[in-house]
């Protein structure tokens, strides 16, 4: 490798560590981005031109250059036309090309290292290596797929009889026979391809029986372990750019992961093996129904109520999303704001389908991040709270969580909103949520349901309150 070339890793890697810290905050997260993409784009004409360019005939370079253009261009076309509520399944798909990616570098490496055509036998560190490419890429691919699929509703919950028994004997035997592979140092393809399919059913098999409500977790994981596998094939090339750049996605997902698992109060092997988010298997087998009689309120009985409140608080799910409300709730809060309202948004660290996509909902219309106040620090502010208004959020606000020693989601944290002195829910219907149980909340006398699209109730709101 070229001094040129390993000072353009260098910085690149620099650009990475950079980028990942300022996507810590919303008011940096562009920036972090932007210079995270220079990194990345650097690298790939640093390797181009200067990686061992003396052996690369020019109609690699050529055909290299179409699937960057190509590639380039419909990933641009996708990202400005994705709507909010599609982000999730579009973090999956990408995730899923990753996988994919890793798992077929994995093959082409096993024919050009290990195939018949060679006379050296490549060493067991190198075979690991490629198969470890090979099934994490093909769990990860299929896995994504899964959850794509889960995310825009074409796809529901799987659950086979005794399917943690399925999926832990596939797993282990997926380990067994890449332990195979490598000792008995085959240079089989047949084997390999086995290996390969046997990965792309357990991807599957592994994400198909986890519910909605768990989905941002396993996105984060997934997204964890594609970073892994671009580690993994980072090693196949002696590539430090590519192994830094792994580590740092797979670290930072598998981070990620554990801090929404605390937010949940659950471990990871619940999240995988557990019953959670899977609707009503999950609702019978949590025992009693709640009892008692809702309150339904008017637009305008709603438009009163916050229009002589001191403070407001907005707590958005995912049925803000879905109804692509955002604008409408921004406006809404403008006009609170002017009449001399404090208003600030609850953000619940697993609301909505993946990690931070409430965060990324508001700022879409331009909610000042300042506005939007964590779990933590929002719990002790709703005693002083005058109206809670939840739009879309089910589950995050369940007092279940605190009450019910017999339900899916007792000890989960949740956002404290019952502590409030007046509750307004939007929802659609009283159908559940994710968790596939019924909300306490919506039983309480402080509660009042104000029930349709919440696009459209949130613009009835914003017009009884601009004629007040």
């Amino acid at each position: 490798m070229s001094i040129a070339l390993s000072i353009i890793y260098l910085i690149a890697t620099v650009t990475f560590v950079i980028g990942l810290k300022l996507l810590g905050h919303p008011e940096t997260a562009k920036k972090g981005n932007i210079i995270s993409a220079s990194g990345m784009i650097l690298a790939i004409i640093g390797t181009l031109f200067l990686h061992g360019i003396e052996d690369v005939p020019t109609i690699n370079y050529v055909l290299i250059g179409a699937a960057l253009l190509v590639g380039s261009i419909l990933g641009w076309i996708i990202a400005m036309k994705v709507a909010m509520t599609k982000m999730p399944e579009l973090v999956s798909l990408f995730n899923g090309f990753g996988g994919g990616s890793a798992l077929l570098i994995g093959l082409i490496e096993f024919g050009n290292n290990v195939g018949v055509h060679d006379t050296e036998k490549a060493s067991s560190a190198i075979v690991s290596t490629i198969l470890s490419a090979i099934v994490i890429g093909s769990i990860t691919f299929t896995g994504s797929l899964v959850a794509w699929a889960k995310l825009n509703g074409s796809m529901k919950d799987v659950r086979l009889p005794k399917y943690n028994l399925i999926n832990n004997i596939l797993f282990l035997i997926l380990v067994a026979f890449s332990a195979y592979i490598v000792v008995m140092n085959t240079d089989s393809l047949l084997l390999v391809y086995v290996l390969l399919i046997a990965s792309l059913i357990y991807g599957y098999l592994f994400v198909a029986p986890i519910g909605g409500a768990d989905m941002p977790v396993v996105i984060s994981l997934l997204n964890s372990l594609t970073g892994i596998a671009a580690a993994i094939t980072g090693v196949l090339y002696g590539n430090m750019v590519m192994i830094v750049g792994g580590i740092l996605v797979g670290s930072a997902g598998l981070i990620l992961t554990f801090v929404m698992c605390n937010a949940m109060n659950r471990s990871l092997s619940n999240v995988i093996f557990g019953a959670f988010g899977g609707g009503a298997e999950v609702a019978a087998a949590s025992g009693g129904k709640v009892g008692g009689t809702i309150k339904k309120t008017t637009a305008s009985d709603s438009a009163v109520m916050m229009n002589y409140a001191n403070k407001v608080v907005i707590v958005p799910g995912y049925g803000l999303a879905v109804a692509q409300a955002q604008h409408v709730i921004h406006e809404l809060e403008e006009i609170l704001t002017k009449k001399g309202v404090d208003v600030s948004y609850a953000i619940h660290p697993v609301a909505g389908r993946m990690p931070g996509h409430m965060n990324v909902l508001l700022a879409e219309s331009n909610v000042n991040y300042d506005k939007l106040i964590e779990m933590d620090d929002i719990n002790p502010q709703f005693p002083n709270t005058d109206v809670v208004l939840v739009v879309g959020a089910n589950d995050v606000v369940n007092p279940a969580a605190h009450n019910d020693p017999s339900s899916p989601i007792y000890g989960m944290p949740i956002l404290d909103v019952e502590n409030a002195k007046h509750i307004i829910v939007n929802k659609r219907s009283m159908n559940a949520g994710y968790a596939g149980i019924e909300n306490e909340l919506f039983y309480n006398q402080k509660t009042s349901m104000l029930f349709g699209d919440a696009k459209e109730a949130l613009t009835k709101l914003v017009a009884e309150l601009k004629n007040m």
